[in-house]
């Protein structure tokens, strides 16, 4: 089984993704940390996240940068965003995650082109959303916890800016896929969040 999330920045979906591969006892891949990775390597070697030849060059990135917890900040965050415009890019992550996808035994990825682009033959979609205003909330809460000094503000722009890059890229533009079951997270908590996937997930397998 297959399950594919997708979705922009802070909607929920690794959360839902992560809870999912649990329950349903599937491996997990967070696509984001590898262009994640790409951003932060491209900075480390002092290239030009949006030089499309600096960033493919990031993706040969060694596997141990996957665990640097600066991955996670808004930073990376938003070289992700720049580097991901990249068609090369993408090409040299595709084959890595989907490899990822046709293990034997089924995965969960989440990402935002995992139904449309990565797997289209999965078994389940969902496309995770929210307004930016309640991603925004909650990515300013995430930052103040780890000390990071943003404002939220700050961070509401920044998702505005990052949600129009990957939604009108020319390679694999964020979007839902055809069959997607669109679940919007806006008013829910993640426990609520988590249940709503499953039970869609269950009833799609139903079907």
């Amino acid at each position: 089984m297959i399950i594919a999330v997708d979705g922009p920045t802070a909607s929920g979906k690794g959360t839902i993704a992560r809870a999912l591969a649990a329950h349903f006892g599937l491996p997990h891949l967070d696509t984001g940390l590898l262009y994640r990775a790409v951003g932060r390597q491209a900075f480390l070697d002092g290239g030009d996240p949006d030089d499309p030849g600096d960033a493919l060059a990031a993706t040969a990135f060694a596997d141990g940068l996957l665990r640097d917890p600066e991955l996670r900040s808004e930073a990376a965050g938003g070289l992700a965003s720049r580097v991901s415009v990249h068609a090369s890019v993408r090409q040299a992550l595709y084959a890595r995650q989907r490899s990822f996808a046709l293990q034997p035994d089924g995965a969960v990825l989440d990402g935002r082109d995992i139904g449309t682009v990565i797997a289209p033959e999965a078994d389940v979609k969902l496309y995770v959303t929210a307004t930016v205003e309640a991603r925004a909330l909650r990515r300013w809460k995430e930052m103040q916890a780890r000390g990071e000094s943003h404002t939220l503000g700050e961070i509401e722009a920044d998702l505005r800016r990052r949600d129009e890059r990957d939604r009108t890229r020319t390679e694999a533009p964020l979007r839902p896929a055809e069959d997607a079951v669109v679940l919007d997270t806006s008013e829910l908590v993640p426990e609520a969040a988590v249940a709503a996937a499953i039970a869609a997930v269950e009833q799609s397998l139903g079907a």
